[in-house]
């Protein structure tokens, strides 16, 4: 199985793409990226391969070539809302996960459908209101576009995941890879992060699980266990809060 990631570097897609490297069943690994891949040069995986890929917006057929025969993506790709403007935030989170969805959906055989994932994040909302986050917003506006896309298109199974409090603490392989985070999320994540994983478990995304379960919805697993309360389904489109994650996942009474 051919499975796309893009977010290589960043924390979720660090997560998956350790799970990726573990799964027997995944026989490639395309990375889209801006820029080297540690973790992927260091694995010297040849079912790896690291695409050097500067225009997010843009797929021509060269590059689809190489991607050609996929049957699946994670969309890791994404920025915090502090860290750039308004409109590069909607070009990063919105503009660029359609921009392949559109492409990708010409990639697998005739007739196989392309599971699209998209790493949404707790909060968005498809029904925003006046005082409503702009990363809540424009996720939510993203995940309406994508169900859209599945409604056109039956083939193109996309999905979106929507994690809380990602957390990396126990995930030792990915510790060298992950960004360092700007000194007011570290302090944050100091003071909550035991809270959380102790007494709030409900919030709490471990990137072990969470890239494991990324890479299996990638591969089209789940599909008969969308029907849940904390599953929102915007046509065929499932949207899974943090809770249908860690309940589908396992996590949940551990």
């Amino acid at each position: 199985m051919h499975l796309i990631l893009t977010g290589a570097t960043g924390l979720v897609g660090s997560g998956v793409l350790d799970a990726m490297i573990k799964m027997k069943d995944v026989s490639k690994i395309s990375i889209l990226s801006r820029r080297p891949v540690q973790m992927a040069e260091d694995v010297k995986d040849p079912r790896v391969n690291v695409i050097i890929h500067k225009d997010f917006e843009k797929y021509d057929a060269e590059l689809l070539s190489q991607l050609k025969g996929a049957t699946g993506c994670v969309w890791a790709l994404g920025i915090s809302q502090t860290q750039v403007g308004k409109e590069e935030y909607v070009k990063i989170t919105k503009d660029y996960a359609l921009a392949a969805s559109k492409a990708f959906q010409t990639l697998p055989p005739e007739q196989e459908p392309f599971n699209f994932v998209y790493v949404s994040g707790s909060g968005a909302t498809t029904r925003p209101g006046r005082f409503s986050a702009i990363f809540a917003r424009v996720k939510g506006e993203t995940e309406l576009a994508l169900a859209a896309m599945r409604k056109a298109n039956p083939l193109f199974h996309a999905s979106s995941v929507r994690p809380a409090f990602i957390d990396a603490a126990k995930h030792d392989a990915i510790k060298p890879y992950i960004p360092v985070q700007p000194l007011s999320i570290r302090a944050s994540t100091t003071i909550l992060g035991p809270a959380i994983r102790y007494g709030a478990q409900s919030y709490w995304s471990p990137t072990y699980e969470l890239g494991k379960f990324l890479t299996e919805m990638a591969m089209g697993r789940y599909k008969d266990q969308f029907k849940a309360k904390d599953i929102q389904m915007e046509g065929e489109m499932p949207i899974l809060e943090n809770s249908a994650f860690r309940r589908l996942a396992g996590l949940d009474g551990k």
